[in-house]
């Protein structure tokens, strides 16, 4: 059978799939359902491409490394441009179909759970709401416990020549990322005599910079829209929200700029 356009990208399959419920969908409900579609499969192509970055990064490639970061960073503008064009649905457009979310929240999305465990934004209770034994647990699972693209970093600067401590080449990956003094002192050797791998530093603190961004954009959507109201799901809404803003995935990458 050859192939065509339609067959190639399953459009027939993709384009049933904004009917979440059965019945005619709100006006707004449409625009709603096909953003967060759009999130989850950019989520999607996020991982996979934090993964070939981490590959990139134990291999020592860095060309390949920085044109991986671009790409990311170019995703994460599009993640936030599309912010844009859910502003456009006012809090009244929203009632006209929040219940039928009734459980369903944002929250819920074990993919970008997985982003945060990536960025080394681990949690214990992350992947505990998620049902024993359920598929999304099992994947959520199995990225708490892989290294971070932190560790994958600590494992590029020791291949330049930048001796990393052994406790932290071999640190529980389980852990969150936790600020090193030790570190610190080889990333300002690094932003002084070595432009190559200072290039990727701070192309990491675009990505940490741009996900801050996303967040921000994302909690005053949820303010504008609902106000201070619960989320859907059970969640605090904006109020959660608010308490995730300017945690820093790289944090030994932000304390150094004192230092320069």
């Amino acid at each position: 059978m050859t192939v065509t356009y339609s067959s190639y990208l399953k459009l027939d399959q993709l384009l049933s799939l904004q009917e979440p419920r059965p019945g005619v969908l709100e006006h707004d409900e449409t625009l709603f359902v096909v953003i967060h579609q759009i999130y989850e499969l950019w989520f999607k192509e996020v991982l996979h491409e934090l993964d070939f970055l981490q590959r990139m990064l134990r291999s020592n490639d860095t060309p390949l490394a920085a044109a991986t970061l671009k790409r990311i960073l170019t995703i994460l503008k599009t993640l936030v441009a599309q912010i844009d064009v859910l502003e456009t649905m006012t809090p009244l457009n929203f009632l006209t179909f929040r219940d039928r979310l009734e459980s369903g929240s944002g929250f819920q999305s074990h993919q970008f759970r997985e982003i945060e465990f990536v960025l080394g934004k681990k949690g214990r209770p992350s992947f505990e709401r998620y049902p024993e034994g359920s598929a999304h647990r099992k994947s959520v699972e199995a990225r708490f416990a892989q290294p971070t693209l932190w560790d994958a970093f600590l494992h590029y600067l020791n291949a330049n020549g930048y001796t990393v401590p052994a406790a932290l080449l071999g640190r529980d990956v389980t852990l969150p990322v936790e600020p090193s003094p030790d570190v610190q002192r080889l990333l300002i050797d690094v932003y002084r005599k070595n432009p190559t791998v200072a290039q990727i530093a701070e192309r990491l603190v675009d990505l940490d910079e741009g996900f801050m961004e996303w967040r921000y954009r994302h909690v005053k959507m949820v303010q504008r829209t609902i106000g201070t109201k619960a989320g859907t799901g059970g969640s605090a809404g904006a109020e959660y929200l608010l308490k995730t803003l300017n945690q820093s995935a790289f944090p030994d990458l932000w304390a150094i700029r004192s230092e320069l």
